[in-house]
């Protein structure tokens, strides 16, 4: 009997295992071979030119999207093969990050080849990095963390997410640290200075050096809703901006209890790209008393020319925050107020405007006007020039 039972089962199993592999037999039978199986998406060349690729045999019309890349606001067409794979060329390029997408049949896609990403508000990019600038290269040296940190805000009643940067040594250590808010800009999010601004490479490199203090660097989402520029509002009442809300209620108390970092004022610095960039000036100057160190890059106050995004009717900029711009008593430990602006950047007179203003005010205004117009590779030049004049 117990002989029997055995070979049945025997029997049952040769059966089922022979049937699953003329399945697979089939299955594999089936699959027909293409040129998307062996297809490298991107190509670097030593000219730094860059051909992208894509197996679309059914599309019509196929583009190389990404503002990033230079002379690209109109998209570089792509041509298709027989074999059904598209393929367009740009550059030659700076050494640098730059995110794009394919644009297939006026669609947006990533690169489906390609596992590197970055984040923006609206949407996810493709992602690559060109060689060649060596304060943002991926170098030997000791690397800190980059961490996602989750938190409810009580102030916005909803979860919220973050990007922090903690130097090398940070977790096996007990010492505290500096701490720097860096902000993103209009079209970004919290991940943005770590994927496309190589945020975390740039202070790994500074401090491996010594050119930079460590310190710990806190990426917030700048953005609490849906976004848009211009918004109608009530011109009798104040602006509330929910960020600047979250920021003081949820965002600072949080990181400065959770992470080892010095609190007084000598120890904190903020800064921001674009919209981060007024942002900074709206969180730091009606809390002078908390940061000695802000930057602005390629931005300033919204509107202080009298045109575009800011201006309106309603108390200025200017006038609501007169009392601390007058304040003498609180630029005395002011170490260090810097922007930067690129000579083609559209906030150009924005950013002077700015800075006259503050210097009407007695302040001691560092400014530099550079190459280049409102795009990554000008950003990641100015943090890291500005994370070395840091807690120094």
């Amino acid at each position: 009997m117990i002989l029997h039972f055995i070979k049945r089962n025997i029997l049952q199993l040769t059966a089922t295992f022979s049937l699953l592999l003329i399945c697979s037999g089939n299955s594999f039978a089936q699959y027909q071979p293409t040129p998307n199986d062996t297809l490298k998406s991107i190509s670097i060349y030593s000219d730094n030119t860059v051909s992208f690729k894509i197996f679309a045999p059914l599309a019509a019309d196929v583009k190389i999207g990404g503002s990033d890349i230079p002379d690209n606001l109109r998209n570089v067409k792509m041509n298709k093969a027989e074999n059904g794979v598209w393929e367009g060329t740009v550059g030659p390029l700076k050494p640098g990050a730059y995110r794009y997408n394919f644009i297939v049949d006026k669609v947006s896609v990533f690169d489906p080849k390609n596992p590197m990403t970055s984040e923006s508000f609206m949407n996810t990019w493709s992602l690559f990095y060109l060689p060649g600038t060596d304060f943002m290269e991926t170098k030997d040296v000791p690397h800190g963390s980059i961490s996602e940190v989750t938190y409810f805000s009580k102030s916005l009643n909803r979860n919220r997410r973050l990007h922090v940067y903690t130097p090398p040594g940070y977790e096996a250590g007990s010492d505290k640290y500096p701490i720097f808010y860096l902000l993103h800009g209009a079209y970004d999010c919290d991940d943005s200075w770590t994927s496309v601004g190589r945020a975390g490479f740039i202070l790994d490199n500074l401090i491996a050096s010594k050119k930079a203090v460590p310190m710990v660097v806190v990426m917030p989402a700048g953005h609490t809703g849906p976004f848009s520029f211009g918004a109608p509002r009530d011109p009798s009442k104040p602006r509330v901006d929910e960020f600047l809300v979250d920021f003081n209620n949820d965002i600072k108390p949080l990181v400065e209890s959770r992470f080892r970092v010095k609190t007084e004022r000598q120890d904190r610095a903020i800064a921001g790209l674009s919209m981060g960039g007024a942002q900074t000036l709206n969180i730091a100057i009606p809390a002078l008393s908390q940061f000695s160190y802000f930057g602005v890059f390629s931005s300033g106050v919204f509107g202080i020319t009298g045109q575009g995004f800011g201006a309106g009717s309603g108390p200025s900029w200017e006038d609501q925050n007169k009392e601390m711009l007058a304040n003498n008593e609180l630029k005395k430990d002011l170490k260090l107020v810097w922007f930067a602006t690129g000579k083609e950047d559209f906030l150009l007179e924005t950013s002077r405007a700015t800075v006259n203003l503050f210097m009407k005010y007695g302040f001691n205004v560092t400014y530099k006007e550079t190459k280049g117009a409102h795009t990554w590779e000008n950003w990641r030049e100015y943090l890291n020039e500005f994370a070395q004049l840091l807690f120094k």
